[in-house]
């Protein structure tokens, strides 16, 4: 697969939705993940990602604003022990709750399909990172209505073991702007992970579109023993 660059991806898409990174940084030593969020409504633009115990969650940048909480106000990462959910919805929680009783991620997203917001269908987007004895693996999983037809529910599941140094995998809820919002095709992107948290974290807030931006997550955790580094980015201040 041709690798892309993360940069020229996001800075020449005005619209990709909502995006998740995953992958291993450039020295091997850091499992890292992303999440980022846009909106083309006030009510998608009128949030922040704040810090909740190890994960983040949305949050009304101006309570006062908020028209409808039912798909943005969510808490996109969640920690469960040795394993970190990013995700685009509610569906972080079902993840949760389902491998907390041991079922797989694969079985745990069974149970859940694309958005209810005709005419998009937007794609639940998801991934977990797991770290183990000095060892990472990571699975993405997209759902999404097939070809645009809300009566069938395609689910995918990509898993990648022991990824090498520098590389990683993006997924996006839409291929670009448009009316209706057109879902991401094909299976994750294959990209390169550069730098460290700092750098990383800049590149990828510089590139995306600087009126539809809304926040950006960014994790770097240590293999080796599970520690971790956050770096949280809101264009509302």
């Amino acid at each position: 697969m041709e690798m892309i660059s993360i940069e020229k991806e996001l800075s020449t898409n005005s619209y990709p939705g909502r995006g998740i990174i995953v992958g291993r940084s450039e020295d091997g030593t850091k499992a890292v993940t992303g999440y980022f969020i846009m909106g083309r409504s006030a009510n998608s633009r009128n949030r922040i990602f704040v810090e909740d115990g190890e994960g983040i969650r949305t949050q009304a940048f101006d309570p006062s604003k908020m028209e409808d909480p039912s798909l943005i106000i969510y808490a996109p990462v969640r920690v469960l022990g040795n394993k970190t959910i990013v995700t685009n919805g509610d569906q972080t929680d079902t993840i949760y709750e389902c491998m907390d009783k041991q079922m797989t991620f694969e079985q745990s997203l069974r149970s859940r399909e694309f958005e209810p917001d005709a005419p998009n269908y937007t794609p639940r987007i998801s991934a977990v990172l797991h770290i183990e004895d000095g060892t990472f693996n990571y699975a993405m999983s997209i759902l999404k209505t097939e070809n645009g037809n809300p009566e069938s529910c395609n689910r995918f599941t990509y898993a990648y073991n022991n990824p090498a140094a520098g590389d990683g995998h993006f997924l996006s809820t839409y291929k670009h702007d448009g009316n209706p919002l057109p879902s991401f095709e094909g299976e994750p992107k294959l990209m390169h992970i550069s730098g460290d948290i700092d750098s990383f974290t800049d590149l990828l807030w510089k590139s995306l579109n600087e009126d539809n931006k809304v926040s950006l997550f960014v994790r770097y955790i240590d293999i080796a023993d599970g520690s971790y580094e956050t770096r949280i980015m809101n264009k509302n201040q």
